[in-house]
């Protein structure tokens, strides 16, 4: 069986001077849009519960991981053994109540300690509230770690009451803004819906970016049960009416649920 050290081995012969001329060219900011590709790879591979598409879509993220790896220890900054090294340290330090004598009662306590400790490393600042909440995070999830982050400090409701009031208080200013048709007050409106939307979801317990994904994926599957269907029939989409449309949606939903 190969090992961690055959792909370090095989990833530096592709950006070896006789190696692959595109694996040599490509730097940083090149990998970004693959890392993210292979991440959002791995999540559907999740849902599909397909532990073989798992197994392989874990192995590409890997690589872009140790590719990424070794254009850092070709600049002489690191090497994939210092990150191993220090995300081990991090676990074992943001763990006390396994590998110390911290005693915790629970889940919460567990992330309480967590929080205290990322104070003190540093990465969190109750004077600079969300400056660690990375900026390159989809909307969805970035609305959800800020709101999260403020109910940490109080600002928040306390229950899913409160932010779901605040819910259909924004619908109406949107709906508002639709009616005067002015298109900067509807984006400003739609903005501040969907963030109170974010909050309700956060109560609920319900990660928004995850639920969003899933009803993509849900629509998608419909959607082409609706062109199927009329493929069957002989009936182009474009021609189809929104009425037969509609019909094949149930259709395509009740089968979900069988």
């Amino acid at each position: 069986k190969r090992n961690l050290e055959d792909l370090i081995i095989l990833i530096q012969r592709l950006r070896s001077k006789d190696g692959c001329p595109w694996d040599r060219k490509q730097n940083r900011h090149n990998i970004k849009t693959y890392l993210l590709e292979e991440a959002y790879e791995v999540l559907e591979a999740i849902d599909d519960s397909s532990p073989s598409r798992l197994k392989e879509e874990l192995g590409d993220l890997l690589f872009q991981i140790l590719f990424l790896t070794e254009i850092s220890r070709e600049a002489g900054e690191f090497d994939i053994y210092e990150v191993i090294s220090e995300i081990e340290e991090k676990m074992i330090r943001r763990h006390p109540h396994i590998f110390g004598n911290k005693k915790v009662k629970g889940t919460k306590e567990v992330i309480l300690n967590w929080r205290e400790i990322k104070k003190k490393e540093g990465k969190l600042d109750d004077d600079l509230p969300f400056c660690k909440i990375t900026k390159n995070l989809p909307a969805l999830m970035r609305a959800f770690k800020i709101t999260k982050e403020a109910s940490h400090v109080g600002f928040d409701w306390k229950t899913w009451k409160g932010a779901w009031d605040k819910v259909k208080e924004e619908e109406e200013e949107f709906l508002n803004a639709l009616m005067e048709q002015d298109q900067e007050k509807i984006e400003k409106e739609l903005g501040d819906f969907l963030f109170a939307i974010v909050n309700v979801s956060r109560h609920a317990k319900i990660d928004p970016e995850e639920a969003l994904r899933k009803t993509i994926v849900r629509f998608t599957k419909r959607f082409l049960y609706i062109k199927d269907r009329l493929k069957l029939k002989k009936i182009r989409i474009e021609d189809a009416s929104l009425k037969e449309m509609d019909k094949l949606w149930e259709e395509a939903k009740q089968k979900e649920s069988k």
